[in-house]
């Protein structure tokens, strides 16, 4: 059978492939690469540096952001806050908030810039004690709602004497900027804000980061809210006013010496009317008397104090940020700061939790990073409705707030947190501490909270904040534990008393069959005799217990001195 003929196989090439280099981009091509962007754009890209990442987080973000206006709104008008927040399941899906409070509403011309323009508002200049800081939160959440759904957000706040203003508001992403539409003005008698929006990616429950969490811990720090939730289910929780004492408004201050960076120090000095750069320092900072402004100019002869603050240069405002360094100043004020209160704290846990003890402490102020001020507050209260239930079994709650406003996540990473883990508990009989029923209630004050994130979830854990905390919780630890030890030797008398009238019985029927006198009458002496030796020996115990408690206290005071260096 004849064969097919066969075709010689290809010879294959050794020499190297040839790879075209692409040709460099022209300057006109990487031009057109640069474009600017907007604060919403970068804020639309990155949520989750707001606190919107997870469906239960990012509607708790939004109520936590609605929440700390209106409880700013009502405390500058000097009025009692009453707060609501109703939460809707539609049908879709989606979850509507409403939420109403009883302030001095927004002015008609600043509804577009509150609502409607990310890093813009009244907060972020002012060197005195707030909740917010940035002027992003509500701002975002309309922008969330539009994000996830492409609704927009439906506003109505009170404009003076009778009248009310509503409006639709969404955000033009490109531009920052606000887009009002569906306006209307008209008479009626108003006061506060009343705002509605929808969003998707979000869950309502009750867990421990939920909106009813939430509201709970806003209350125990703000005794002087009235707060109210309508759940989904139609179920209406208050969370009654513990005192009607509204906070006295926080008081500006000028920035410490200390705290200042170059950078600071030439934007100040650019923009100051000053005629002298002596009498600038003078007057745009807290503690930089004449005298100091002589002292500082002896230190650096080659920089003319007499001359204008805008000609001040960078080599010129690093030598006086070096120097300021080098002289000894007087501590930052720190009477700008509105605490709690340790009576309105006491008043507000008794008022939620019912504890069966309780100690609030109130530190004096301190100072951080070396000119800002902050004071710490803490309590912990025992039994009762305090601690959290996980798994049907009483555990340990950490609440923790920043200048009132709850600390609900990111515990982690939180100076509050760090305090309470390097705590020796045992010393405080409070063995694994974690399992007990006890509410640890911290508050940090502060004209600047130097938090982890723009979420403003987490403190900072500088090294004078953690100890501070830690120095507070331990005071507190000290009389919850004497209460604790007063518990556990009262059982144990108890145990002891019963080994004692456990026999007498037995002892009384013996002695009849020995004595023959009447068994009743022998039981009656002998539980007499019971009680005078069981009293006497509750007495040597409670001299030998008073005496190693006060070695105890002296021991931890010594300890805590030590401690603080």
């Amino acid at each position: 059978m004849a064969t097919a003929p066969t075709t010689p196989a290809a010879k294959t090439s050794t020499a190297p492939k040839t790879v075209a280099t692409p040709a460099a981009p022209t300057e006109e091509q990487l031009s057109k690469e640069f474009k600017e962007y907007s604060v919403a754009e970068f804020f639309k890209r990155n949520r989750q540096m707001l606190g919107y990442s997870g469906k239960v987080r990012s509607l708790t973000t939004i109520v936590h952001e609605l929440v700390t206006n209106s409880l700013d709104s009502t405390e500058e008008a000097g009025i009692l806050p009453e707060i609501t927040v109703e939460v809707q399941e539609l049908p879709d899906g989606h979850i509507k908030i409403i939420a109403e409070d009883n302030g001095t509403g927004v002015p008609k011309k600043n509804v577009g810039q509150a609502f409607g323009k990310l890093l813009a508002g009244t907060k972020f200049h002012q060197r005195k004690q707030k909740r917010g800081q940035q002027g992003i939160g509500v701002s975002y959440a309309v922008l969330f709602s539009q994000l996830t759904t492409g609704k927009i957000t439906h506003i109505k706040t009170g404009i003076g004497d009778h009248k009310a203003y509503e409006c639709d508001i969404s955000i033009d992403v490109k531009s920052n900027m606000p887009v009002i539409v569906n306006e209307k003005e008209y008479s009626q008698k108003y006061r506060g804000v009343k705002i509605e929006f929808e969003f998707a990616e979000v869950t309502y429950n009750r867990s421990e980061y939920s909106v009813y969490e939430y509201l709970r811990r806003t209350a125990l720090a703000n005794p002087h809210a009235q707060i109210t939730l309508i759940e989904p289910n139609k179920e209406v929780v208050v969370f009654p006013r513990a005192v009607k004492e509204i906070p006295a408004k926080p008081r500006a201050i000028q920035p410490h010496p200390l705290g200042i960076a170059t950078s600071d120090l030439i934007e100040m000095a650019h923009a100051s009317t000053a005629r002298k750069i002596g009498s600038f320092l003078t007057s745009e900072f807290s503690r930089f008397s004449s005298d100091k402004v002589k002292e500082i100019s002896a230190l650096i002869p080659d920089v003319n104090m007499d001359r204008a603050p805008r000609a001040l240069t960078w080599p010129e405002a690093e030598k006086i940020i070096n120097t300021i360094q080098k002289v000894k100043w007087i501590a930052p004020e720190t009477d700008a700061m509105i605490p709690i209160g340790e009576a309105h704290i006491e008043k507000s846990l008794k008022n939620l939790l019912q504890p069966e003890q309780m100690k609030v402490i109130e530190r004096k102020p301190k100072v951080f990073k070396g000119g800002i001020p902050f004071l710490v507050e803490a309590a912990i209260a025992y039994g009762g409705k305090a601690g959290t239930v996980v798994g049907g079994q009483k555990k340990a709650e950490v609440l923790r707030f920043a200048n009132r406003t709850p600390l609900l996540f990111d515990a982690g990473s939180c100076a509050t947190m760090e305090a309470v883990k390097n705590i020796d508990w045992n010393r405080y009989d409070l063995k694994n501490w974690e399992e007990q029923p006890i509410s640890i209630f911290i508050n940090l004050v502060s004209v600047y909270v130097p938090y982890t994130g723009a979420g403003k979830m987490a403190v900072s854990p500088e090294e004078e904040i953690v100890q501070e905390i830690r120095n507070a919780i331990m005071e507190c630890a000290r009389d919850v534990s004497v209460y604790l030890h007063a518990l556990q030797k009262a059982e144990e008398q108890e145990q002891r008393r019963q080994i004692f009238f456990k026999y007498i019985g037995e002892v009384a029927e013996a002695l009849h069959d020995v004595t023959g006198k009447p068994q009743k009458e022998l039981e009656e002496k002998l539980r007499k005799i019971a009680e005078k030796k069981t009293a006497l020996l509750e007495a040597m115990d409670g001299k030998d217990e008073n005496e190693k408690e006060l070695e105890d206290m002296e021991e931890a005071a010594e300890k805590e001195i030590q401690e603080e260096g």
